[in-house]
């Protein structure tokens, strides 16, 4: 057999090629190959005790093993890197090795010795065993039962920092950060900042039945935070909180919290921080410590088995993270408008007295009824009672009312006719007060729609004939009477035109007259 520990110790006290050749037994070019495959792999003296001659053989060679031993060979690259792709289970890998195996006349491995030297392999050369846990498919998330502080400034007191953790269970990669609260505003923050520390988002995210992220968990019903819930589809992910009481359902976060509350929050145990960017610079620190520290048990570290084995597999991210919106309802009032921390916003009149739900984000306020959007408007800030109105959300008589200015009173008059011009000019000019002027207007304009325009420029007509003083209530008057007017010289015409047909309608045949 060839003494492969050997080599590698007289390799690493810096024994030249020949002398290990001579040394060993083995030609130079076999120590080279050796030399070059432990460089490859990571394997580094100086060497542990259970790593004797066989196990770096296994280690460098692992297929010469099942070679040995006459059965079908397993390729375990391409296991473990079929095992990664979505829905893709060791139990179908081993089918598609047996179906191999048979045509080529080999004997294939049954499958818990499929299973077994996977897992052997996976223990050796992969920081990750996908056994249990698929690159990029779960991230899971949750607050650190322990706390960080800050030092007030003035005061000398002790502030709460709370730590959110999030991690990857395939890699145990994890992102940490403080924050000063546990409110929906710091939870979705955080969420944020995690995705762009991983570079990507996972395809389902597990939090705990925190009110931040769930709104009722039975047996029955799930419902979610509206906010929570749209900004998982707005990464294109899917939430499944954890059941109730089952810490076993995000076992890799519950680990990584304690882990955490030792090497972040115990660490800066001795640390004076006096305010949250400071303190996360630190956290930051530790965190990267913690990320980089070599595993106990296997090669690589949580950074290198994430880079290697997990990155690729994350969804892609949109290039603006979501922006916090927060959802309320609102009864809409009679003046058609909801209020929002005591600013008002208008709501199409239709809608008065129903319950509508509203997304608040920084710049925008959305107003939806029955998921249906009816209205949008940019958020108000600084004083209270500002309003925003849209003429659209108006009734008509409002709108009119809304649009009454000295051009627009013109331009409706060049409409009907020189006459009624010469009228709205007048009232224009002798008011003192421009608003009285316009009210007046307005009722002329809504006597108007009852009239035709030839009838309102009549009427001013026959105004303007008899006095040089016009008001609106002459030419209502007017129009009255012009309506007025009209109808009975059409109901003597009828009369006139009734009784003709009357006479010729029966003749004198009809009194027996001949």
């Amino acid at each position: 057999m060839i003494h492969y520990r050997k080599i590698m110790e007289l390799a690493y006290d810096e024994v030249s090629l020949r002398a290990i050749s001579a040394s060993t037994g083995n030609g130079r070019p076999k120590v080279t190959e050796i030399l070059q495959l432990a460089k490859e792999k990571g394997l580094n003296c100086p060497l542990s005790e259970e790593m004797d001659d066989q196990w770096i053989e296994e280690f460098l060679y692992p297929h010469k093993a099942i070679e040995n031993s006459g059965y079908g060979m397993i390729d375990f690259d391409q296991v473990h890197k079929e095992l990664a792709r979505p829905n893709v289970t060791l139990s179908l890998l081993h089918h598609e090795y047996e179906v191999n195996c048979r045509t080529n006349g080999k004997i294939p491995y049954a499958y818990r010795s499929f299973l077994r030297h996977y897992k052997s392999y996976a223990d050796k050369y992969k920081a990750t065993l996908r056994v249990r846990r698929k690159p990029g498919e779960i991230v899971e998330v949750d607050w650190a039962g322990s706390t960080a502080f800050l030092i007030d400034q003035d005061t000398g007191e002790k502030i709460k920092a709370y730590l959110f953790v999030a991690t990857l269970p395939c890699s145990q990669l994890s992102y940490s950060e403080a924050t000063l609260s546990m409110d929906l505003n710091a939870w979705i923050g955080a969420h944020n900042r995690a995705f762009q520390y991983f570079g990507g988002c996972t395809q389902i995210i597990i939090p705990d039945n925190l009110k931040t992220s769930v709104t009722r968990h039975t047996l029955k019903e799930l419902v979610l935070n509206p906010t929570y819930r749209e900004m998982c589809e707005y990464y294109g992910t899917l939430c499944m909180p954890a059941r109730v009481r089952a810490p076993k359902d995000k076992a890799s976060v519950e680990g990584s919290v304690s882990t955490l509350s030792t090497w972040i929050i115990a660490a800066l145990r001795n640390e004076h921080c006096f305010t949250l960017d400071e303190l996360n610079q630190k956290v930051r620190q530790k965190l990267e410590e913690f990320n980089h520290r070599k595993f106990s048990k296997k090669n690589g570290t949580r950074f290198s088995a994430f880079e290697e084995e997990e990155k690729f597999a994350l969804s892609p991210l949109p290039s603006k993270p979501y922006k916090m919106a927060e959802w309320r309802t609102a009864k809409v009032r009679p003046d058609y408008h909801i209020s929002v921390d005591n600013r008002f916003y208008s709501v199409p009149y239709e809608y008065i007295a129903k319950s509508v739900d509203v997304r608040i984000t920084e710049s925008l306020i959305e107003i939806f009824f029955k998921h249906m959007r009816v209205a949008t408007h940019t958020r108000l800030y600084g004083k209270f009672g500002q309003i925003s109105t849209s003429k659209d959300h108006m009734p008509d008589n409002h709108k009119l009312y809304i649009e009454q200015t000295p051009e627009n009173a013109l331009s409706w008059a060049e409409t009907i006719g020189e006459n009624t011009v010469r009228i709205i000019q007048y009232l224009l000019d002798t008011y003192q007060v421009e608003r009285q002027a316009l009210s007046s207007i307005f009722s002329l304009k809504n006597s108007a729609r009852r009239y035709t325009k030839y009838e309102m420029e009549r009427a001013c007509k026959e105004i303007l004939s008899i006095t040089n003083r016009p008001t609106v209530k002459l030419v209502q008057s007017q129009l009255k009477a012009i309506k007025k007017k009209d109808a009975e010289k059409v109901l003597e015409k009828n009369s006139s035109v009734s009784q003709e047909v009357f006479g010729f309608t029966r003749g004198t045949d009809y009194w027996g007259e001949k």
